[in-house]
């Protein structure tokens, strides 16, 4: 039977495993987190369930569907809690090395998994583009207040902001209005004539997203019932505060995202919540060898294959198209990973959703699409990477003293992307800061994770040790 390891539990994962098993293959299901259903459907865990927990998800009923459906078939092993650390290609294959338990517990279990086939649905994690004060606690990705929001019933504070670019932003201000906070405003960067552009081109092309229009329609309502005001053409240019969010101020921008002198105002906030789009988490596609698009997406086929033999990929890696995408490439990669026939009416029909959904995540782009306008309203003295609190003039410094506007060699000389989430939150804004676009730039991390070298001593004998002499330092 053809063993496929599918990595990540959101809806690209959870299609993958259940066509993957349907086909005929055994299927070992891998998460870090301690439960099924991604980033998407994060929800309460089963000790403590919320009454009424479809309330606050969209297509609830297909998550309890995949979830059950895959914890019951004895052909699939869902293993939780599962850090996959590093992937290499021992003689052509693919083998995964996995540490299994709390991300800060010591004593986990090792795994090491060499699949028949491989799919990566690893997705993506917010993009936030730095402004003066956006290291003051109080200032949160949209997609960490959601995610608290969602998970825990937390609200990240009283009075709240939500600022950036994308449909993204109007879930994440309802799920805040569903933990009792205040949202005083979503602030939308795109321009009403951006927007119009982007969705409004060739509008037949839309029929096929009507259920988006019903979600946009719902988060509009309310809105509306909340008096919550949605200003396009706005951005939060700074933070304030003495050790805490206190106000932000927030501006009117140009098409290029510049603001425009004399439209600033202050805005009384306790917290603000950002997001400027998505960055596809590659770090295993890049270790696997994986070819990745001009917009560093890994590039597959009809099939869901990429460019390395017996690897898949599903998801948000391959383009931020929402959950219905995922899905559906999750069952076209599950299928054809599993050497099932992808000619059946439910794969073509999968496939067809997904040929809409790209061209769905082409409108979100044209219309949300970051412009290199927002370098203006950085200071000299605003913070770029968080981690080292290096600051934009010092990386302006180093690309002065030494030439150089590769990514790595400013990284090494000013410690930006060094730090802890080793480039996570600022890789692409360095790379957009200095004109770097060679690929595959900061995501070439041998340690998909932080790794303690005290479970790195404890791996037995016969495990693959990794190359990098530290888990935790320069891994480009």
């Amino acid at each position: 039977m053809r063993h496929v390891v599918v990595v990540g539990a959101g809806p690209a994962g959870l299609a993958a495993a259940r066509a993957a098993v349907e086909a005929g293959a055994r299927v070992t299901l891998l998460d870090a987190g301690d439960g099924l259903g991604g980033q998407y459907w994060r929800h309460l865990p089963d000790t403590r369930p919320a009454g009424r927990e479809h309330v606050l998800h969209h297509r609830w009923e297909t998550f309890r569907e995949l979830g059950d459906a895959l914890r019951a078939h004895p052909a699939v092993t869902v293993v939780p809690s599962a850090q996959v650390w590093s992937l290499e290609r021992p003689g052509g294959g693919v083998r995964l090395n996995v540490l299994v338990g709390e991300p800060d517990g010591v004593g986990r279990d090792a795994l090491a998994l060499e699949p028949d086939a491989l799919v990566l649905a690893t997705g993506a994690h917010d993009r936030t583009l730095p402004f003066p004060g956006w290291q003051l606690p109080g200032v949160y990705s949209a997609g960490a207040a959601q995610a608290l929001a969602k998970g825990e019933r937390v609200a990240v504070g009283r009075r709240v902001v939500v600022a950036g670019a994308g449909p993204f932003l109007l879930p994440v201000a309802s799920s805040l209005l569903q933990t009792g906070a205040t949202v005083v405003g979503v602030h939308e960067a795109g321009r009403i004539g951006t927007l119009a552009r982007g969705w409004l081109n060739r509008p037949w092309e839309l029929a096929g997203a009507a259920g988006k229009a019903g979600e946009l329609a719902g988060y509009i309502a309310e809105l509306i019932r909340h008096r919550v005001p949605w200003r396009p053409g706005e951005a939060v240019v700074a933070a304030h505060g003495d050790g805490q969010v206190e106000s932000v101020t927030v501006a009117r921008l140009n098409e290029r995202w510049a603001p425009i002198p004399g439209t600033e105002r202050q805005v009384e906030a306790d917290a603000v919540c950002v997001s400027h789009g998505f960055t596809p988490r590659l770090e295993l596609a890049v270790a696997a060898g994986c070819a990745l698009t001009p917009s560093r997406f890994v590039m597959v086929d009809d099939a869901q294959a990429t460019s390395v033999p017996g690897v898949w990929a599903a998801g948000e890696i391959t383009g931020i198209a929402g959950a219905d995408a995922a899905l559906a490439e999750g069952t076209v990669a599950g299928t054809a990973a599993a050497g099932g026939d992808t000619r059946t009416a439910t794969a073509r029909a999968a496939g067809r959703a997904v040929s809409r959904a790209r061209a769905f995540a082409a409108r979100i782009e044209s219309a949300h699409g970051v412009r290199g306008g927002w370098v203006s309203w950085l200071r000299d003295d605003t913070v770029v990477c968080r981690c080292e609190e290096t600051t934009y003039g010092r990386v302006r410094e180093v690309v002065e003293l030494t030439g150089s506007h590769e990514t790595r060699s400013v990284k090494l000389t000013s410690r930006a992307g060094l730090g802890p989430c080793q480039a996570r939150m600022c890789g692409r804004t360095l790379e957009e800061l200095l004109g770097d676009t060679a690929p595959p730039g900061v995501d070439r991390r041998p340690l998909v994770v932080p790794v303690r070298l005290g479970d790195l001593a404890s791996l037995p004998s016969s495990h693959p040790h990794p190359t990098a002499s530290h888990p935790t330092g320069d891994q480009t």
